[in-house]
């Protein structure tokens, strides 16, 4: 397992031979100080930091690589562990290795990636939800969005700002294997972290939320319809009736142009809104009730702009880390890594469906 150093690195012990000697390889090519491989420098930008290897004074015979704990900077950081390629053996592996491998997850060549598990925080009930890797193994190509969705749901509703990072994030990842060929990787992961300690606000309208306050449970509308997270705020989709109730004021077109003030300003920060702060503007003083009869075409396609669409500066700011992990197989090459090239636009796709769907 992962272990921590009270300096902050983690340590992973240094496997058997062959692997643990050519992992240790691979960081010390990769983060040799004399290194001007343009190609290998690009590359750091997407490992965890290594800082050589450590022995305890007690067992100095026991071997650990020391690296950058890129969990460490989130509260309560949700972590997911996606093996990518189409073989998750490598090219020296046995007859017996290469079956024992396939019967694991006979899927992984064609898809071209396998969740080895997850740990999603869900603010809801302010607890973690783990899934190991035969949860991963249980996903066919039917059932792999929703199985990864998973990872993306608060227990609130769907972190799209969170995706919309993770795709962007693997892209450059993919950008960089499609300009190279000095390497291939097996049985190599992606790790991904996010912070899930945001708290989903309810965006209050005078004295009554929009999602109303009878008897629904937090984050799920009457209808069973989840409230999605755009921007930090919630967005209502539908209610079990097929009307949208929300308090509103006056001063509509105001709020519309101090949200998008605040956004120019506070991009890089979650965005709150508060009664407090409404009230002192005098904007929500008289309040109406209005159901979807009322809502005309103005103003729907004026609440969608608003709440949304995401500008693109919003996506790269949130709070994500993708980092490739775990190069106890990783060897030369003169070609291009077709079968991680092949898991990174599967798993993209994947990504893109749940963002849009």
């Amino acid at each position: 397992g992962i272990l921590q150093h009270p300096d902050g690195t983690v340590l992973k012990q240094l496997q058997p031979p062959p692997r643990g000697p050519r992992e240790q390889e691979f960081y010390n090519k990769v983060y040799d100080s004399d290194c001007c491989d343009s190609v290998l420098l690009e590359l750091r930008e997407y490992l965890p930091k290594y800082f050589g290897v450590w022995s305890p004074p007690t067992a100095p015979n026991d071997t650990y690589l020391k690296l950058e704990d890129v969990t460490r900077k989130f509260k309560k950081p949700c972590i997911m562990d996606v093996k990518i390629g189409q073989k998750s053996y490598d090219p020296y592996a046995s007859a017996e290795k290469i079956q024992q491998q396939v019967s694991k997850y006979p899927l992984m060549e064609e898809i071209g990636f396998l969740v080895l598990g997850m740990r999603v925080y869900h603010v809801s009930s302010d607890s973690y939800e783990t899934q190991n890797q035969h949860y991963g193994r249980s996903l066919t190509k039917e059932t792999v969005k929703d199985g990864i969705s998973k990872f993306f749901h608060s227990g609130y509703c769907l972190r799209k700002d969170v995706i919309a990072a993770s795709i962007q994030k693997v892209e450059k990842i993919l950008e960089w294997f499609e300009g190279q060929k000095q390497l291939n990787f097996y049985a190599s992961s992606l790790l991904f972290v996010y912070e899930g300690s945001c708290q989903p606000p309810t965006m209050r309208l005078g004295d009554v939320t929009l999602a109303e306050k009878g008897g629904v449970p937090k984050g799920l509308l009457s209808g069973g319809d989840v409230l999605e997270y755009n921007n930090n705020i919630h967005v209502i989709n539908s209610t079990e009736n097929g009307k949208i109730e929300a308090s509103v004021g006056k001063g509509l077109s105001k709020f519309y142009a101090l949200h998008k003030k605040a956004y120019s300003k506070r991009h890089h920060s979650q965005l709150s809104l508060k009664v407090e702060n409404l009230e002192q503007d005098n904007m929500w003083k008289s309040s109406t009730c209005i159901t979807q009869e009322h809502l005309n075409g103005n103003v729907i396609p004026q609440l969608e702009k608003v709440f949304c669409h995401m500008p693109a500066d919003i996506k790269e700011s949130a709070n994500v880390e993708v980092r490739m992990i775990d190069f106890a197989h990783v060897f030369p090459s003169n070609t291009k890594d077709e079968g991680y090239i092949y898991g990174l636009k599967n798993l993209i796709t994947v990504l893109q469906n749940i963002l849009d769907n």
